[in-house]
């Protein structure tokens, strides 16, 4: 649909049961009227006008006063949220409708409902909404429904261009409902805008060979430190993972991720021996030397079936000066590929700011620590390295994005960290990170991995696509709704985005996410030859010999289980979900003192400290004594357990699946038959 008309007229629905219809100023809920004063309602309008952005005070103030007001404005705003909150019955703290951001204003997250996503809620599981074979199309349905809504693109981006030249006192005069949400949905990332063609940036250009086949896809491998200094190792780890967060935030071009290019790292391979291996077009090769706070990058780009250098560059910068140096060379890559980038594709890889060398590096030290993580104390090292980031600079929102990281694999169960404390940080640093970037991709996979967890279903999703769409190369944003789907039991569309996610990550997402997927389907002999796979490369790796476990007690095997599971518990020292799984594999291979004694040393534990209550319904599932695991089962909904996310799908516990608890614990965490 064109017409303005059409999309004012319809209402837009959020959260469960509420519909805003904006022409006549009307709020519903369950098609009944909510009384509501004229300011809220006027307040409410401008949020959801702006959703996902920050709407500042002042914003609001000339919106529904005019900018001269001379009353007490703040106050004002204040009740209204009050009473919009009272309506919504949200929480200030833990809101699902408005957020406060601190010092700024307000931002409304509770997720728009599109027609299509109604008219599909009966059939979703047998008719994939966003399936990544055919990628196109679910970025195409999100655009189709903006044109629905009357959002003509063309004329959005028109809109857009118009206000950026316009003087700055004309921007209280705002368009149509149709034009602001659509201009302000295409900024945040949600539709895509007019195609922008890229000028050349790179010096030199020499004319494209017009018999090279079009590049489509490219692996960053690890830079290699040239300062002689092997302390510096991080630095050229660092800045390969930015360039390769940069130019992942292309569409057009598939970017293979960190953890499969770092295999590389010191490969006698040739280029075309890795190109082929990672299946791309072209490769970037390059080194870092650090000298003082002057830093110097080499870059060039070689086409991996030729073998044929076709670009090179150096870069010197002060090392303060690394973010832009970061920016030039992915501006560069993009124009010698030829990639057609949007608008906002381009001022993404512009974005640069400068920051102290001491920030960057206690940055880099902390991601690089992180990547190296297996137990408690390594994640308290990475802690402490974001944290002394974010001391020394406050606005600097990849820290938190880090710090978020590090928090996230702290509250695993693998781990054994606390959800209660661990995730109130996540949650906390992933948004401020968001408040200082808002096209952070990471900081929305953090959100909603959390989300998930805390079984707020529809938010977690809404938080995988906004990643989706600010990333389309992120391998961890397909990871993380492929497990949201199976969570869900849509099996068969989580194996298919976990599919595309190797693609993006083909040496990383293999067992452990792959095998996750196969082992909840009852497909063991396919997920324990992907974690065979993962260990005849990395024979240490104690979640892929943790999943192992898993697969083998699924299988009827437990027996071949606990070699693996007591090598993990080693590895992971005494990782209470290693332990818990290997109770449980000797309670299924009759071995029950075994089990018991492993209980009795996570009950001493606990005297001491926190221990999830999972691994407690693992082993005595493995007992087969039920009313201990209900009782355990109940204990990890109070704590909001990891385990629980996965209920619906985890083949564990199978033989509880009739029983009425089970039922009824599967309607509290919102899995049951009617969702």
């Amino acid at each position: 649909m064109a017409s303005d008309s059409v999309g004012v007229q319809e209402p837009i629905r959020f959260g469960d049961d509420f519909e805003l219809n904006v022409r006549v100023r009307r709020l519903c809920r369950s098609s009944r009227v909510v009384k509501l004063e004229r300011i809220p309602l006027e307040i409410l309008v401008v949020l959801v006008e702006h959703w996902g952005e920050t709407v500042t005070r002042e914003e609001i103030v000339a919106r529904i006063w005019g900018k001269d007001a001379f009353l007490d404005t703040d106050n004002s705003i204040r009740g209204a949220i009050r009473k919009l909150r009272q309506v919504f019955k949200d929480d200030a703290e833990t809101p699902r409708f408005i957020q406060t951001v601190t010092g700024q204003g307000y931002r409304f997250i509770a997720p728009i409902i599109a027609p299509e996503q109604e008219n599909r809620a009966d059939t979703s599981s047998a008719e994939p909404a966003a399936a990544p074979q055919a990628m196109p199309k679910f970025f195409s349905e999100l655009d189709n429904w903006l044109q629905s809504r009357g959002m003509c693109i063309e004329r959005i981006e028109e809109d857009r261009k118009r206000k950026a030249e316009a003087p700055v006192d004309t921007e209280g005069d705002r368009g149509p409902l149709t034009q602001i949400v659509g201009r302000r949905l295409i900024l945040g990332g949600v539709a895509l805008v007019t195609l922008l063609a890229v000028a050349y940036i790179a010096t030199g250009h020499r004319p494209t060979n017009a018999t090279a086949p079009k590049i489509k896809s490219l692996a960053v491998l690890p830079m290699k430190n040239l300062s002689g200094d092997s302390s510096q190792q991080y630095l050229a780890d660092g800045i390969t993972e930015a360039l390769i967060g940069r130019l992942a935030a292309i569409h057009d071009l598939r970017v293979v991720s960190r953890t499969s290019v770092m295999r590389f790292k010191e490969t006698q391979l040739s280029v075309p021996e890795i190109a082929k291996a990672l299946d791309v077009d072209v490769i970037v090769e390059g080194s870092v030397i650090r000298e003082g706070n002057r830093i110097r990058v080499h870059a060039q780009l070689i086409r991996g079936a030729t073998d044929e250098h076709f670009w090179s560059e150096s870069y010197d910068r002060e090392l303060g000066d690394v973010l832009a140096l970061e920016s030039n060379v992915a501006q560069a890559i993009a124009g010698k590929v030829e990639v057609t980038l949007t608008g906002q594709e381009h001022s993404r890889l512009v974005a640069a700011r400068h920051i102290s060398p001491e920030v960057y590096e206690s940055y880099l030290k902390g991601q690089f620590a992180l990547r190296k993580s297996n137990n408690l104390s390594d994640l308290e090292e990475t802690i402490s390295y974001f944290d002394e980031a974010i001391r020394q600079d406050p606005a600097f929102a990849l820290a938190y994005v880090g710090l978020a990281d590090a928090y996230n694999e702290l509250g695993l169960v693998f781990i054994g960290g606390s959800p209660a404390q661990t995730r109130p940080k996540v949650v906390s640093a992933a948004r401020k990170a968001l408040e200082l970037d808002p096209e952070l991709a990471e900081a929305h996979v953090q959100l909603a991995d959390v989300y998930q967890k805390e079984w707020r279903w529809s938010e977690a999703e809404v938080e995988y696509k906004w990643a989706l769409r600010l990333r389309p190369n992120d391998a961890a944003a397909h990871v993380g709704f492929a497990r949201w789907l199976l969570a869900e039991g849509r099996t068969e569309e989580a194996m298919e985005w976990s599919k595309r996610a190797r693609e993006l990550d083909p040496l990383a997402v293999t067992g452990t996410d792959l095998a996750w997927i196969l082992f909840s389907a009852r497909r063991y002999d396919e997920a324990i030859r992907e974690l065979r796979a993962t260990l005849a490369v990395r024979p240490d790796d104690a979640l892929a010999l943790w999943f192992l476990g898993f697969s083998f007690v699924g299988e009827g095997k437990p027996q071949d289980a606990i070699p693996p599971l007591e090598r993990a518990v080693s590895i992971s020292h005494g990782s209470p979900g290693v332990i818990g799984v290997l109770a449980r594999a000797y309670g299924h291979a009759g071995r029950r003192s075994e089990a018991l004694r492993l209980i009795d040393e996570l009950n001493r534990r606990r005297q001491k400290g926190y221990v999830p209550a999972a691994p407690f319904v693992q082993a005595y599932v493995g007992l087969a004594d039920y009313d201990e695991a209900f009782a355990w089962f109940e204990r990890a909904f109070q704590e909001k357990s990891n385990i629980l996310q996965w209920i619906k799908v985890e083949p564990f516990p199978d033989a509880m699946r009739s029983d009425p608890r089970f039922a009824d614990l599967l309607h509290r965490v919102g899995l049951d038959e009617g969702r």
